[in-house]
């Protein structure tokens, strides 16, 4: 299972899918701003720090990237809601139309992937998958309030 975990990470991780995508889209956007797009979609508004360990990522670099795509008028940035000295990004409406495009790509590409498989089998997998997300999650929040005792 670890190494099928590896190789699915390591996919994603790959340049050529989100550089692929990007071409068929048309899309102005550098590709490691890509998947930070996508998060700040799904998880936003964030903060720039918890973005940083989302995506694994230096706290300086995401700082870097989250100010070119509030250039782009990707995302705003913004006090924080229940910190002010935090600076929480969150999409606009170009942003979340962009991030929606993307996703429809990734549907696309996992659909062709996934070609052969039954629809019992996608439904299998993606509740396992969100299954094993859940487990994680719980984890790393097991792990943080560990950290503070």
């Amino acid at each position: 299972m670890h190494d099928a975990l590896l190789d699915i990470i390591g996919f994603m991780s790959r340049p050529e899918p989100d550089v692929a995508l990007m071409s068929d889209m048309s899309m102005p956007l550098e590709r490691a701003l890509l998947p930070l797009l996508v998060r700040i979609d799904r998880r936003g508004p964030i903060g720039v720090v918890e973005l940083a360990e989302v995506v694994g990522r230096d706290y300086t670099t995401v700082s870097r990237q989250v100010a070119r795509l509030d250039e782009l008028g990707l995302v705003v940035r913004r006090a924080g809601t229940r910190d002010k000295r935090v600076r929480e990004a969150e999409v606009t409406e170009l942003g979340r139309e962009m991030a929606d495009a993307i996703d429809r790509m990734r549907e696309e590409l996992v659909s062709e992937l996934m070609a052969g498989w039954t629809n019992a089998e996608r439904r299998d997998l993606a509740r396992l998958l969100k299954r094993m997300a859940g487990d994680m999650n719980e984890w790393l929040l097991r792990r943080k309030s560990e950290d503070r005792e």
